[in-house]
């Protein structure tokens, strides 16, 4: 029987994207502005290192990372965070950072916390496999509104005491999906502080950390470090999806202390799908390598760039400071996303498929997400297009 506790769970945002557009037609020729697939070229010395490695598809991959990779993964956290981290019991591999962001609650949500059952503190909006790993744990999930009064981060902070008491695990996504926020060193030492002192975990999901405008973004286990927080207590997960352009590759990563590491390989023994020996090989070779990442993220400057110049008179813009997606303002998002596709072909995703309702409102529900992973001439006709259609 389907567990209860996934009874008010709605469907994933894509397949509510299919129901909504999919038996209408298309007003022109049709541009995917949804989902975010990199589609910038993967760097050119991948099919090159996957031929001289191919052999390795007739072994079991090890199961943590090879040993290789691990150290590259380490080294790469040190060049770009300034972060000390032990290859061997500080860092754990992963078929994708979804898989690491799912099963962060199995491993290490308790099934109480101060004699109460546990809360999982969630951005709103947020990552959708978020709120399915708290529902696994048998958690309780509290969603909190990361609007523009905010600065499109979530105020944990603000909490009632009892709900901070009773939390277990926190999410943030920085740089934020789908705003393209970032958490500075104030925010981060704010939230561990915070954590240190109702004693629960951060989870750091720092995926588009490398897709970013001006300076790189801040990460939370450089400044856990400064602080001279505990090592427990911040996880960070990071990936070549976007970073590399790789989505395909799956390739991932969970950096945090020893004891949350050995709890997650622990489960991973039997519930996690090791990268294959070649692929392994790959991401060495991708997380030694900065030139590709560059070329990558000014591509991404140039169409945020075109953004900025195309919506400038929109009230309400604001430009992304980091990641591949803008969050655009409208008066109704399911009204604004089907008066898009059926006027002139352009498929955006509805800013509350996204979200959750709560006492405070929906704060998905007059934004529309728009990926700028298409090639630039493409996201032109489509950003010209959305503006004269929705803000002409």
């Amino acid at each position: 029987m389907y567990p209860q506790r996934f009874s008010a769970l709605p469907a994933y945002a894509f397949p509510r994207l299919r129901a909504l557009l999919d038996h209408l037609p298309s007003g022109g020729e049709p541009i995917a502005m949804t989902i975010g697939e990199p589609q910038h070229a993967f760097p050119e010395f991948v099919p090159e290192v996957l031929a001289a490695h191919v052999s390795g598809f007739n072994k079991y991959p090890p199961n943590d990372g090879a040993p290789e990779l691990l150290e590259a993964i380490a080294s790469w956290v040190g060049r770009r965070f300034g972060a000390k981290v032990d290859a061997a019991t500080e860092v754990l591999t992963l078929n994708g950072t979804r898989e690491g962001l799912y099963n962060v609650n199995m491993a290490l949500c308790p099934e109480s916390k101060n004699g109460q059952p546990p809360v999982v503190l969630i951005p709103n909006p947020f990552y959708q496999v978020y709120a399915v790993s708290t529902l696994s744990a048998s958690a309780e999930p509290i969603y909190v509104n990361a609007t523009a009064e905010t600065g499109f981060l979530p105020d944990y902070a603000g909490l009632p005491e009892d709900v901070l008491k009773r939390t277990a695990m926190c999410y943030i996504c920085s740089p934020a999906n789908p705003q393209g926020a970032v958490a500075t060193e104030s925010y981060w030492r704010e939230l561990i502080g915070l954590a240190e002192r109702f004693d629960f975990k951060i989870i750091a999901d720092e995926c588009y950390s490398e897709v970013y405008r001006d300076a790189p973004p801040t990460g939370a286990l450089e400044v856990a470090q400064k602080m001279g927080a505990d090592p427990e207590r911040v996880l960070i997960f990071h990936s070549l999806s976007k970073r590399s352009n790789l989505a395909g590759l799956r390739s991932g990563f969970v950096v945090s202390g020893p004891q949350n590491i050995a709890r997650m390989k622990q489960l991973r023994n039997y519930a996690g799908t090791p990268l294959p020996l070649p692929l392994q090989h790959v991401a060495v070779a991708c997380w030694n390598d900065e030139t590709h990442v560059a070329a990558s993220r000014a591509l991404y400057a140039e169409k945020f760039d075109l953004a900025d110049e195309i919506f400038a008179d929109v009230e309400g813009y604001q430009s992304p400071e980091a990641g591949f997606f803008l969050w655009l303002p409208v008066e109704d998002a399911e009204q604004a996303a089907v008066k898009l596709w059926t006027q002139t072909g352009v498929r955006v995703l509805p800013g509350s498929y996204l979200s959750r309702d709560t006492d405070a409102g929906n704060p998905g529900q007059n934004y529309i997400r728009v990926a700028l992973v298409a090639p630039k001439q493409d996201v032109q006709r489509g950003l010209l297009a959305l503006r004269d259609c929705i803000y002409g």
